[in-house]
């Protein structure tokens, strides 16, 4: 427990150096000790010690290349709440590369056989291990660059055996140390065909607590396709969770305004004692409630790790007080007294930012108490649910484009026209889509009719795949077929609109947004991250990226750029009520029309980019 402690007290200290970055997402730190070993067969690390008992039959770094290729995984790991520690054997003959990536560490092996594994969760900041094919993949809750988030050493312990030790938390630097012989990338090689089926893989969980999804009322055929591997539609489409328990809602907050970052109490300032924080735990959110007497003043910084409450007017007796691993969202809290009041240093799991990862309200005091509670709930899904002034609910024009006649365009002659897209909200009618804290067909047509109106005001022709709650079709594949056959000739984009869901066991791992995209035309890409980017600005939601390792049938059965966005997740508890937000459905939607006039503007269009002809059939 001491040792935990040295390490969030060093961590939480990083927080004011952090917050003082140009960048609100700038996760570097001061650099920091190396871990060292001594005798035995234990690594020592400052703050823990991990136990690393030899292999049975241990391989001698020494030994030769030619010696027999062995295998490379089993990891041993430890957590203290703040940092993970990864321990791997490498034995002789081996190489490999280490990639930082958004998501985590990428390990690709040569010269030994990777020990296929799908592991939930190796501790708090790595949240699951999966390996096969050649490839190993940590995944963490923050993003890794190429020294920030993470620290590599090599070293040789008893036995003689060579071992590679793997840290990650949000305050460490440095990378890959001196001692590592091993390669670091940029950017990873193009994954083997056998390490995407390993990394694929549900996580062993599911298997067993999936439910099984609500059938629709549908033809045979639909039903196969709706409810089988889900080739050819959009992940989350067959689950049927029912409603999810929403996140408890902020008293007093007002919706037409942010969460005030500064805020004093009523009354005459002194200089009481502040007490521990009150911790709530919820599924997918922490509140935490700090309170405050007559007179104090707090300001909120939001940092890379987390949040600094700046008090003033109270004061805490003695040693800074702290306490670790207190939920899935606070990983950890701090009290550090400073000239004229206190700093609460909060570490969190993801970054927050000013619009996003938290919300607060100053409250009134309760059951005869005298305190005023400043309550701060943290949530990765918590995004900006105020409201849009009438001057921000404006797209601005897109101009029309030259209308082509033959094989060129006469400059002098040249019509001009209306740029054409299609909105696709998917579902309608019997096919209600995922159903959890909404109904996804609901949510999708709401979004759709909003980006439709936007578009419209700004000169875009746009044709509806539907307009009200019905079905293009009965048959799901035919239904599928004829939303992606409204991209005729003349018709410029194609996006698709979606809510996405988890499985009940994996419900809190399922937030923000995200873009699929296929290879149906070159610039399918170039439209789907014009569609992230200026979703993700406009809601500040949490970004999942860009996805293409599934075959959407509306997708690659379109000839023109064609995208489906996700636009969150109906299965969160936190996220199934910024869904339920208008305001939010208004940020949505103003984003997704922002991208396509991007896209529009900048030549990502059907006429630009040779179409791919080969095209399968849906749900295949």
């Amino acid at each position: 427990m001491k040792a935990r402690a040295t390490l969030l007290s060093s961590a939480l200290l990083l927080s004011s150096w952090a917050a003082a970055q140009t960048d609100p997402f700038q996760r570097g730190a001061p650099p920091q000790a190396t871990p060292s070993l001594r005798s035995g067969n234990a690594v020592t690390v400052p703050g823990a010690t991990l136990n690393v008992p030899p292999p049975a039959a241990a391989t001698p770094a020494s030994a030769s290349a030619a010696s027999p290729v062995t295998a490379f995984g089993n990891p041993r790991s430890s957590s203290d709440g703040s940092t993970t520690r990864v321990v791997f054997d490498l034995p002789a003959g081996l190489s490999y590369s280490l990639t930082p990536t958004f998501s985590g560490l990428r390990i690709d092996v040569q010269g030994a056989r990777v020990i296929p594994a799908v592991t939930a969760r190796l501790g708090s900041t790595v949240t699951e291990y999966r390996a096969g094919g050649g490839q190993v993949t940590l995944v963490t809750p923050f993003p890794l660059s190429m020294t920030d988030g993470w620290r590599a050493t090599e070293a040789t312990i008893a036995g003689g055996t060579k071992v590679l030790i793997l840290e990650f938390g949000g305050t460490l630097s440095g990378g890959a140390g001196p001692t590592v012989q091993g390669r670091v990338l940029a950017a990873a090689p193009a994954t083997t065909t056998t390490a995407q089926a390993t990394l694929s893989a549900p996580l062993p969980t599911q298997a067993t607590t999936t439910p099984p999804p609500v059938t629709v009322n549908v033809s045979t055929q639909a039903a196969t396709a709706t409810t089988g591997n889900g080739v050819g539609l959009p992940p989350g489409d067959t689950i049927r969770g029912g409603p999810v328990t929403p996140a408890p809602a902020l008293p007093g907050a007002d919706p037409e305004k942010p969460s005030p970052l500064t805020g004093r109490v009523p009354g005459t300032p002194g200089n009481a004692l502040l007490a521990a924080p009150r911790i709530g735990k919820n599924p997918g959110l922490t509140r935490v409630v700090l309170d405050l007497p007559g007179g104090a003043a707090y300001r909120l910084v939001p940092t890379a790790l987390g949040m600094r409450v700046e008090l003033t007017g109270v004061s805490v007796g003695g040693a800074a007080q702290m306490e670790a691993d207190v939920s899935p969202e606070i990983r950890g809290w701090r009290y550090d007294a400073v000239t004229g009041g206190v700093h609460v240093s909060l570490l969190t799991g993801t970054p927050t930012t000013i619009r996003s990862g938290w919300r607060s309200q100053l409250l009134p005091p309760m059951n005869g108490s005298d305190r005023y509670r400043l309550a701060i709930d943290f949530s990765p899904a918590l995004a900006d649910t105020t409201a849009l002034k009438p001057s921000e609910k404006i797209v601005a024009a897109v101009p029309p484009l030259p209308r082509a006649t033959g094989a060129a365009i006469l400059a002098l002659s040249a019509s001009y026209v209306k740029p054409r897209v299609v909105i696709d909200p998917g579902h309608g009618g019997i096919d209600p889509g995922a159903v959890g804290a909404v109904v996804e067909k609901e949510v999708n047509l709401a979004v759709g009719l909003r980006v439709r109106d936007y578009l419209k005001a700004a000169g875009v022709d746009v044709v509806m795949t539907r307009d009200t709650d019905t079905q293009l079709s009965k048959d799901k594949n035919t239904d599928l077929n004829m939303r992606a056959a409204l991209g005729t000739p003349g018709t410029q984009l194609y996006v698709s609109i979606h809510v996405n869901a988890m499985a009940p066991a994996n419900v809190l791992r399922g937030y923000g947004i995200e873009t699929w995209w296929n290879p149906n035309h070159p610039l399918s890409q170039n439209l789907a991250a014009l569609l992230q980017r200026n979703t993700i600005q406009t809601t500040a939601a949490f970004d999942q990226g860009l996805k293409n390792s599934r075959s959407l049938a509306v997708l690659r059965n379109s000839r023109i750029p064609a995208a489906l966005i996700e636009v969150g997740f109906t299965s969160h508890p936190v996220d199934g009520l910024n869904l339920k937000d208008e305001n939010y459905l208004d940020r949505l939607a103003l984003g997704i029309a922002n991208g396509i006039r991007d896209a529009l503007i900048t030549g990502v269009t059907a006429d630009n980019g040779v179409t791919n002809t080969a095209v399968g059939g849906a749900g295949k």
